[in-house]
C-alpha cells in the first residue's frame, strides 16, 4: 500500500451561519490551513479529525491502494483528490495525494 499525504489547503468560517444556527461552543477545529498528515495503509493519522477523516476515508484507501482517476478525469492528478470535511460552519478543503 501507498502512503497519501493530507494537506489543509484552505480553511472557511461562515460566522453568519454560526450566530444563525449553531450552539455556542467552546473549541471547534484545530486544523491549521498548510497542515500535513500522512496516512499509512489507509489509515486515519494520529491526531485526525474523525470527522473529516470520514469524509475522506474512502478516497484515501482507494489512493493507498493505487487507485485514482475518481470522476473520470476530476483532478489534474489523476493519484489525487481534493475533498472537504462536513463543517458547514467551519469547512476545511483538504488536498489529498498517494506518495511513495
Amino acid at each position: 500500500m501507498k502512503k497519501c499525504r493530507i494537506t489543509a489547503m484552505r480553511k472557511a468560517s461562515y460566522e453568519d451561519l454560526m450566530a444563525l444556527y449553531e450552539n455556542p461552543i467552546e473549541h471547534a477545529c484545530d486544523i491549521e490551513e498548510g497542515q500535513v498528515f500522512i496516512s499509512e495503509n489507509g489509515q486515519r493519522p494520529n491526531g485526525f479529525c474523525l470527522s473529516a477523516w470520514k469524509s475522506m476515508e474512502e478516497f484515501v484507501l482507494v489512493l493507498a491502494q493505487g487507485g485514482g482517476n475518481f470522476y473520470d478525469g476530476w483532478m489534474k492528478n489523476e493519484t489525487s483528490a481534493m475533498i472537504s470535511c462536513n463543517d458547514g460552519f467551519r469547512p476545511v478543503s483538504f488536498y489529498i495525494e498517494a506518495i511513495d
